[in-house]
């Protein structure tokens, strides 16, 4: 992994799959973040929403579904919930 390339981990980090969001544009409108595309302007996909958004259109409600990973090995991963 080149961990000298473009990528913004800080936000790639902060729009993880399972974060509550919404649009600043429409206010009250709940969407969860799919996955977050490093290579892709704009990056970030909702579930649902077929085009992708930038971080500045979204505002984050809750991470509470957020999902985390535990390496057990190299061949098995598990996801748990962040709140466990």
């Amino acid at each position: 992994m080149n961990t000298e390339s473009a990528i913004d981990w800080d936000e790639m980090f902060e729009y993880l799959p399972g974060t509550t969001v919404e649009l600043k544009a429409i206010p009250g409108v709940l969407h969860q973040i799919d996955y977050y595309e490093a290579m892709l302007v704009p990056p970030i996909w909702l579930v649902g929403d077929p085009r992708p958004r930038y971080p500045h259109e979204l505002r984050i409600v809750s991470r509470r579904e957020v999902q985390i990973c535990e390496l057990h090995s190299q061949q098995s991963l598990r996801c748990i919930p962040l709140s466990k």
